[in-house]
């Protein structure tokens, strides 16, 4: 284990990598309007191409994430690392060129092709690459300083958005996300997880589950893919999984959610634009960036990552309720700066699972979580952005334009009651569990 020094290399692709991604996200919601309804606040189209977008990108994660995360562990994560980042040029390079209709409708099919293929897929590997690299008891801290960095390129990027031009800013993306393509093929050090001592766990649950029939493992590249047999068996021998699995799922929708439709919220109820959004992405991420980075390594060993997980959740339902209440136009600037807490969740929920598998199957057990997330965020837009459509338009059955938010608000909780139950549990020594625990699971 090379411990936080050895992350450096990976440090700087992701600071890369989210700088390009970031730097288009307060500009893309004024593209998307002025391409299919000019000098309109609200526009259903929009939301519902938005909606779609994310709902199919969900879908490719669901495959593409387990499977990529699997593979990782057999031939390392460089390898797989680069299909993600490759994809992410290429929807940048297209509106860089241009940002007319015909184009953006070019931009819109390959983003979505290129979210499918490999969205998702990025950070799970990046969280299985710190696993690969740090022990356990320093696992939390380092999950959270690769958020905090992810977080560091959100600050970036939207600072720098808040001050470029829209056609630079997409020339900008484009070039910072070739230049961690590069940057990371030539420095990174590959990272293939070295066998355990002991069985890894997925090993034993096979046996257990279909006994000594080898003639039902496949032959190839493709032998140890995961299945759903796979996912069913680790969430039967493991519970803290399956209980992290479970708020990964509601937390997840909820961040879909927020993600379809808060920044078409916000434009029609409070008419903000790109200046706006850039600023009040950059409060969050500046929070997001000191809690990850200073306050999280301070706190996982005070309080636990189960207790942080459960605050990071509580606090993040009451600011969505908040929101969908907004009464003026400072409030989202105010919430953004109550939700440093709400980070802390996605680094704590990756490292319980990760103490749950062996060093051989972390690729796996990210790849899984993330598959779930993926699941959620194909239902998340489908569910509200429709909704928010609705309660947006003059059809509304009532007025409460906020009436989606208030619905993911809601979700958020029912996360929070979940990570109520989640009780340390001890990691398993060399990615094992013991014959007893899986054989009375599996009964």
């Amino acid at each position: 284990m090379e411990g936080l020094a050895g992350l450096s290399h990976l440090f700087v692709t992701i600071f890369l990598t989210g700088f390009g991604a970031v730097i288009a996200i307060p500009s893309i919601t004024d593209v998307t309007m002025a391409a299919l309804c000019p000098g309109q606040d609200q526009c259903s189209l929009a939301i519902y191409l938005s909606g779609i977008q994310q709902a199919m990108a969900g879908v490719g994660s669901v495959v593409m994430t387990p499977l990529i995360g699997n593979l990782s562990d057999r031939y390392g994560r460089k390898a797989l690392i680069t299909l993600p980042l490759t994809l992410s040029v290429i929807p940048s390079v297209i509106l860089a060129y241009s940002r007319e209709t015909r184009f953006f409708y070019a931009y819109y099919v390959v983003k979505t092709l290129a979210s499918m293929a490999g969205e998702g897929s990025f950070h799970c590997l990046a969280f299985a690459y710190v696993a690969d690299k740090v022990p356990d008891g320093k696992r939390t801290s380092a999950f959270g300083i690769l958020a905090g960095v992810g977080s560091a390129s959100f600050v970036g990027g939207t600072l720098a958005a808040r001050f470029l031009s829209t056609a630079l800013t997409f020339q900008v993306a484009a070039v910072s996300s070739m230049i961690a393509l590069v940057y990371m093929r030539v420095f990174l050090k590959d990272s293939v997880p070295c066998g355990g001592v002991s069985q890894p766990l997925l090993k034993e649950v096979e046996e257990k589950c279909a006994g000594d029939d080898s003639s039902r493992r496949a032959t190839g590249a493709f032998k140890k893919l995961p299945s759903l047999g796979d996912l069913i068996c680790l969430v039967k021998c493991s519970p803290t999984f399956s209980q992290a699995a479970v708020v990964s799922f509601f937390n997840s929708l909820v961040d879909g959610g927020l993600m379809a439709v808060l920044l078409y919220y916000l434009k029609a109820r409070f008419q903000f634009n790109k200046n706006q959004f850039a600023d009040l992405l950059m409060i969050t991420g500046v929070g997001a960036t000191l809690a990850q980075l200073f306050l999280m390594p301070i706190l996982v060993p005070v309080i636990g990552e189960e207790r942080l997980l459960s605050t990071g959740l509580l606090i993040g339902g009451i600011n969505v309720l908040v929101y969908s209440i907004a009464w003026a136009s400072w409030v989202p600037y105010a919430l953004a700066g109550c939700s440093i807490f709400t980070v802390f969740v996605r680094p704590s929920l990756c490292s319980i699972a990760s103490k749950q598998v062996g060093p051989t199957e972390q690729g796996m057990v990210q790849g899984c979580l993330s598959g779930i997330s993926s699941f959620a965020n194909i239902i998340a837009p489908l569910a509200f952005s429709p909704l928010t459509a609705l309660f947006l338009s003059e059809d509304a059955p009532f007025y409460y334009p906020g009436f989606s938010l208030m619905c993911l608000g809601l979700a958020m909780m029912t996360a929070f009651f979940q990570s109520l139950m989640i009780r340390a549990a001890p990691p398993i020594a060399g990615g094992k569990i013991s014959n007893n625990r899986c054989t009375d699971t599996l009964v």
